[in-house]
């Protein structure tokens, strides 16, 4: 009897660890299908829509992978499961691979601060490093200096004083071309609404530039 009980109770623990085993195993499988599953849906997602939100995507699929490489521990040399962790994490990395190397194009693609705020004062792209003015003739100088002044007035509370330098190169390399454009037939009227626009912009120059330092060096001196 006592012979029978012990075989029993064996046969009890056995089947317990059995389970026990077997359920491990089956939780160890959801995570891996749940990595797998991630990484598949996140690679459907659009390139730019992927791009945006990539933080989000590393974090999440950082703490999958880990959980599918702690459940990789529990399957006990599975190959089968190896074999679709492994080719979850290519897959990703083939994907991040791509996504990274959009933002480094976007990067370099993105014009200067200094591009930028030429851009603004002239146009996109009328005024780069060449300082090319030859674009600009009597027949539309007049509206340059009117987006030119019109510009400065919208930002004037948000230059810097390095800003306010580069407004001034930009507005000196105009004047010079006006100079050349006055021998070029332009009329009297437009040179009189473009005195007006210099009268304006002097006294705005002047004023900002000196706040704009002085900003700066009490942003200094705390």
């Amino acid at each position: 009897m006592k012979n029978t009980n012990l075989v029993l109770g064996l046969a009890i623990i056995a089947i317990g660890f059995t389970s026990c085993k077997d359920e491990k195993q089956e939780q160890a499988n959801k995570k891996i299908d749940a990595y797998v599953v991630y990484v598949d849906s996140v690679s459907t997602v659009a390139e730019q829509d992927a791009s945006d939100n990539w933080d989000g995507i590393e974090s999440s699929y950082q703490m999958r992978s880990d959980e599918a490489n702690v459940a990789m521990a529990d399957m006990k040399d599975n190959v089968d499961a190896q074999t679709r962790v492994d080719a979850t994490r290519t897959k990703y990395e083939a994907l991040k691979a791509k996504v990274e190397a959009k933002k480094m194009a976007a990067v370099a693609a993105k014009p200067s601060e200094k591009q930028q705020m030429r851009n603004s004062l002239f146009g996109e792209g009328k005024i780069g490093d060449d300082m090319n003015f030859s674009w600009i003739n009597a027949s539309n100088i007049h509206s340059v200096y009117q987006q030119f002044v019109n510009t400065v007035e919208d930002n004037k509370d948000k230059y810097s004083r390095e800003d306010w330098d580069e407004v001034k190169m930009m507005y000196e390399a105009l004047d010079s071309r006006k100079n050349t454009v006055e021998k070029e037939g332009l009329t009297s009227e437009d040179n009189r609404k473009i005195a007006g626009l210099k009268i304006k912009f002097a006294p705005m120059y002047t004023l900002n530039r000196m706040g704009a330092k002085s900003e700066e060096m009490k942003d200094a001196k705390q």
